[in-house]
């Protein structure tokens, strides 16, 4: 299904498809990842990776250092999209474990809908919450202006650390 998949599929829905508990997708999906398959968690679901690809699919790809509560998590991504970028991942810098990375793939208002809902209802905290609010975002944009103009607008909002 992964193979196949041009978006995301959640565990629930390949769950559904099987007639398999949710549980058994997360561990086999585990397994996969322990063959060797590259496997991203996205806020909607699982998407098999081809690097090369993923990072072609945007003719630019910039890296922003922000800082903010969770308040601000919505006018961050809000602003990234609106300006025209995809934020692809977000990293911290984890005393004890180093770099933390996680997959957002969010690309529009909607993608970032879903991914503040599963922030409310699963009861899970941002990963910038373990840093203070700090966290750096992989930016994808058509063009250099495009990431400029994201940055100046988070600049702007007190958001982006300089």
């Amino acid at each position: 299904m992964l193979q196949r998949a041009s978006q995301p599929l959640s565990a629930s829905h390949i769950a559904s498809r099987f007639h398999v508990s949710r549980q058994i997708v997360v561990g086999d999906v585990a397994l996969l990842r322990a063959r060797g398959h590259q496997i991203s968690s996205t806020p909607r679901g699982y998407l098999l990776q081809d690097t090369a690809e993923n990072d072609s699919a945007f003719p630019f790809l910039g890296m922003i250092a922000c800082c903010h509560n969770t308040s601000q998590l919505a006018e961050e991504l809000y602003t990234i999209v609106d300006f025209g970028g995809c934020a692809i991942d977000v990293t911290i810098e984890h005393p004890i474990y180093g770099q933390l990375s996680g997959n957002l793939d969010i690309h529009s208002r909607y993608d970032t809908d879903v991914f503040l809902r599963q922030v409310s209802l699963d009861s899970s905290r941002p990963l910038s919450d373990l840093t203070g609010g700090i966290h750096l975002h992989r930016i994808g944009c058509r063009d250099e202006e495009t990431f400029l103009r994201i940055c100046s607008a988070l600049k702007e909002k007190g958001i982006l650390l300089e």
